[in-house]
């Protein structure tokens, strides 16, 4: 190849890096398909126990991935994984996912379940956890229609210390577990999963 061909080429490739890559909203879908493997398409998991990440807030999802990163939460590949982000790439990653629609496949579930689970929501889940799981105060995650085996993985996580979560959180899921025991946390599992 001749040099000012080469050269050419070499400039035109820097233009065109720099010119798709330097717009935010531009990185940010970039970074966000490199997720799309285990949460799928725009966040929205195909797989039983992977969490759904559209529509979370832009705080949770930094939050999380900070502590994947730090190794303060527990996770099979995330710990790994977040290390390769920068916190400008996770805040364009968080912004971008926030913005996402929920898109929850319908999931099978017991109706009997259902109703002693949502006892259990209102007393011991509904202060942070509003509107039946689908809103939480203070970033504590949307548990409505969440992945029912993922949900069961991170509660378990919860109760055994390797995910960690507010004491107040962490203290009303070990009394539901105490009083209810493994029934109650299916309970509470089924009525998250049958929200629409």
């Amino acid at each position: 190849m001749k040099p000012p061909l080469r050269s050419f080429i070499s400039v035109f490739l820097i233009l065109l890096s720099t010119s798709a890559f330097s717009d935010p909203q531009s990185q940010a879908a970039m970074l966000a398909n490199t997720c799309a493997g285990c949460h799928g398409p725009d966040g929205n998991s195909l797989g039983p126990a992977t969490p759904n990440i559209s529509g979370l807030s832009e705080q949770y999802i930094m939050d999380a991935m900070e502590a994947f990163k730090d190794d303060e939460r527990h996770a099979t590949i995330m710990n790994r994984i977040a290390k390769g982000y920068t916190e400008q790439q996770i805040e364009l990653m968080a912004q971008y996912f926030s913005k996402l629609p929920l898109k929850w496949p319908k999931q099978t579930t017991d109706a009997t379940m259902v109703k002693a689970g949502e006892q259990l929501h209102i007393k011991y889940c509904i202060k942070c956890h509003e509107d039946n799981g689908r809103s939480s105060e203070e970033d504590a995650g949307i548990l409505a229609r969440q992945k029912m085996p993922y949900l069961k993985y991170i509660l378990d996580d919860v109760l055994n210390g390797k995910h960690e979560v507010s004491i107040k959180m962490t203290d009303k899921l070990k009394a539901l577990h105490r009083k209810s025991g493994e029934l109650g946390l299916q309970q509470i599992i089924h009525f998250y999963g049958s929200q629409n």
